[in-house]
């Protein structure tokens, strides 16, 4: 009796673990980092880090190997799915300013768990990100050295042909990591001073393909002798466009930085609107003019817009278009290895991650650890790995990411919470209205006609109907992008399954707008809450369907690691931060019965609770 008492005690205790909010407070380093960047900071920061991703890493990938010309729909398409995106990032950054982006997010409105994943899930994208940027950057150079570098590399040190590993080692990709990571590592003065000057010059490069690019068109190279606009059909341009999604995420790193913004408020949403629009179009413009100006069958993926000039005897042209591609991604380069130990010296503060990485250098205020560890960890990845198998893997993370967040403002804004489980005394965050209904209820006008919500306490009743959303998202794209031959289903059942998903996700979004929601003035917020983040949801499930299975495996591995690793052992999180202790081998000690199963979905989603062995709804 006394071992199923503490059995149930302590898997009451890992549940609250798992639901527990974080808490925000102001530490002396961020205190120190704040009012630091100015709007055309953060403006520059998201052009840094899209601009070079989208130009220079995926449009030749994409038109080649994807949508062909319709590769100028897909970035369209991605935009798309980022602004919705966009727009729950940038409320979390007015409403949560701090480190950590999408993993802080998460935090303070979900809970340890998917903070935990979405915190994980971020390092794998940057990871790849930074390891595929930094490949693409050593191709230029060495383009502008007539491939030398890799004539000599191949010579001397030799090549091989094996799956996911490039034909040779890069060792110029792996130095400008490990340049990249050192000059990170004596503060963010010296890499806001390169941001600025790498960022003007890529602007002016962009403006020069766009205007050079359209002058040399060929409208020609869109007709049906050279395959049409768009020759892989619709299921091409969604494929594009799911891989196109990773080249809008500036946003992010707008709302990570927004502790340090002037004015985070008016700044961070102004900052991200500007920023996506700007890389939209230029993604849009430049995409139309490569494949007016050469076939798309002709594209080098590695080098598409030099290659493009170079092909139609401008050569003078691609040399600048390869100095702007080096200084585009530096930008990108210097931003991310910063971003990447920032976030994880936040997981380790709240005690998600191993407590070595929470060390500050005292002068410089860089996380020096994260730094060191992760540049050493991206460099071996870009000396080894294929850059088109990097491209395969750099979407479904964000994508991932975006999800979470959207699901994560639907419960900020209609899930009734404690006020210290959002902000501490020094995160002031806007001024509720004192007559404000309470958050989670139904609103008055329909509180005589859905009755059964009354038995579950406020917010619970939202959580059960959120899960349904989602899940019923999940089955419609799998019902639009599979269809029924590729499910086995026949046409009937098909059918049946299309509308009944279709009808579940318009009732239960139907049920969560009928809920009260936080109201805050002179801040700004997400427009049609739900009907915004559902669509955001399904948007970003359809896209993540059209990914390869590489990314789905990819990603399922790393989440396992995680599981096994970081998050397994309790003695790598040992009360050094907020979260403390987590135990997440807890699980794996008990084995529950079925009613403890069950009690551990409901108390995840706040249906019940524990009492004396036995839950209680």
């Amino acid at each position: 009796m006394a071992h199923e008492l503490s059995s149930t005690t302590s898997l009451s205790h890992f549940c609250q673990k798992l639901n527990r909010l974080k808490t925000l407070e102001e530490s002396t380093t961020e205190r120190s980092l704040r009012h630091h960047l100015t709007m055309l900071d953060l403006i520059l920061l998201g052009m840094g880090t899209t601009g070079s991703v989208g130009l220079y890493v995926l449009v030749g990938t994409v038109a080649k190997e994807m949508a062909g010309p319709a590769v100028l729909v897909s970035f369209g398409v991605a935009a798309v799915a980022s602004l919705l995106g966009a727009l729950c990032y940038a409320e979390f950054g007015v409403r949560v300013p701090g480190r950590g982006s999408a993993y802080l997010f998460t935090y303070v409105s979900m809970g340890e768990l998917w903070a935990f994943l979405v915190g994980w899930n971020t390092i794998l994208g940057y990871l790849i990100g930074v390891a595929a940027v930094a490949r693409v950057w050593s191709s230029y150079v060495d383009a502008i050295f007539s491939h030398r570098i890799r004539s000599f590399t191949m010579a001397h040190v030799g090549s091989w042909q094996v799956l996911f590993l490039a034909q040779y080692p890069d060792f110029l990709a792996a130095g400008v990591i490990l340049l990249a990571s050192a000059l990170v590592s004596y503060g963010v003065g010296v890499s806001s001073w390169l941001n600025r000057t790498f960022s003007a010059i890529n602007l002016v490069v962009i403006l020069f393909i766009i205007i050079l690019g359209f002058m040399l068109a060929r409208p020609h190279n869109w007709s049906a002798e050279e395959g049409g606009f768009a020759p892989f059909g619709f299921s091409g341009i969604i494929d594009g466009a799911a891989t196109c999604f990773i080249a809008f995420q500036g946003f992010g790193a707008i709302a990570a930085s927004s502790m340090e913004a002037q004015n985070p408020k008016r700044a961070v949403p102004i900052a991200i609107a500007i920023s996506l629009g700007l890389a939209a179009g230029t993604n849009i413009l430049v995409s139309a003019a490569l494949t007016f100006m050469v076939p798309w069958r002709s594209l080098d993926p590695d080098l598409a817009l030099t290659d493009a000039f170079n092909q139609r005897g401008y050569s003078w042209a691609g040399f600048i278009v390869a100095a702007g591609a080096i200084c585009a991604m530096n930008t990108f380069l210097l931003r991310t290895v910063i971003f990447l130990p920032r976030m994880v010296h936040a997981m380790a503060a709240d005690g998600l991650f191993f407590q070595v990485f929470t060390y500050m250098h005292p002068q410089t205020l860089v996380p020096i650890v994260g730094i060191m560890v992760f540049g050493v960890l991206v460099a071996f990845l870009a000396l080894l790995l294929d850059f088109k198998a990097l491209v395969q893997f750099m979407s479904i993370s964000a994508l991932l990411n975006s999800t979470i967040v959207a699901t994560s403002i639907v419960m900020l804004r209609i899930h009734k919470s404690p006020p210290s489980s959002f902000l501490g005394s020094a995160s002031p965050v806007g001024t509720e209205q004192a007559s404000a209904p309470e958050p989670g209820k139904l609103r008055p006008a329909l509180r005589p006609y859905p009755s059964f919500p009354g038995g579950y306490r406020p917010g619970a009743a939202v959580a059960w109907a959120l899960g349904v959303l989602v899940a019923s998202a999940i089955t419609l794209d799998c019902m639009l992008v599979f269809g029924g031959s590729a499910l086995h289903l026949p046409p009937w059942g098909h059918t049946l399954l299309l509308l009944l998903s279709s009808v579940v996700f318009l009732l239960s979004l139907r049920f969560l707008g009928a809920h009260q929601q936080q109201r805050r003035e002179n801040a700004f917020q997400v427009p049609m809450v739900p009907l915004t983040p559902a669509l955001s949801i399904l948007l970003n499930v359809f896209l993540m369907l059209h990914l390869s299975y590489l990314n789905w495996l990819s990603s399922s591995i790393w989440l396992l690691i995680g599981e096994w690793g970081p998050g397994r052992d309790p003695r790598w999180a040992a009360g050094g931060g907020q979260a403390g202790k987590l135990g997440w081998d807890l699980p794996f000690r008990l084995v529950p019965s079925l009613q403890d199963s069950w009690c551990i979905l409901a108390m995840a989603s706040g249906t019940a609770r524990r009492t004396s062995g036995s839950c209680q709804g």
